[in-house]
């Protein structure tokens, strides 16, 4: 299993999180260790360790469950390169969330992103996840992420409308 070399921060205020969570029917492949942190919408995003600002997209307005959601289009995001080969990357933020600008050095804690509800998703939530660049098909893998505060990971597998559950079987079958 693929780890990180560094121990990252929680990305976001403890005061704020409601739960954490990485359901395996939408966190697999290249997404396997990716997490779901349910916050409020508008909540700070912490940068977890230093870094370089180095892909924002922050111009969508709108997510649901629906297929059509399940673009780029509709996703905003946030991606930080660390000193060591490994990105961190933000996902569903706030329409215009972003409180740094590409290109900017950020530090460890630092304000980098309000959470939101953009693109495909059912509830507003921060999908968290650590990669590094390799030469496969894709060009990535994800990496299990230690945390420097103690984290439990709920990976209950909940009832889902069958539109999100169809759409979640198309995405499976691409990325075999």
């Amino acid at each position: 299993m693929a780890i990180t070399k560094n121990v990252y921060a929680l990305p976001f205020r403890k005061k704020d999180l409601i739960k954490v969570l990485s359901d395996p029917r939408a966190h697999f492949a290249h997404f396997r260790h990716a997490i779901d942190f349910i916050l409020p919408e508008a909540s700070k995003i912490l940068a977890p360790r230093a870094g370089k600002v180095v892909d924002i997209k922050v111009d969508s307005r709108q997510g649901g469950a629906e297929p059509k959601y399940n673009d780029i289009k509709y996703v905003n995001y946030m991606t930080l390169e660390h000193s060591d080969g490994e990105y961190s990357q933000y996902i569903h933020l706030k329409h215009k969330g972003a409180l740094v600008e590409l290109g900017k050095e950020v530090k460890l804690g630092q304000p980098i992103a309000l959470s939101g509800n953009t693109g495909f998703t059912t509830t507003p939530h921060l999908h968290f996840m650590v990669f590094k660049l390799n030469k496969t098909k894709i060009g990535w893998e994800s990496l299990k992420v230690r945390f420097k505060e103690k984290l439990t990971v709920d990976r209950t597998q909940r009832p889902v409308p069958k539109a999100l559950q169809k759409e979640l079987d198309k995405m499976r079958k691409r990325l075999r």
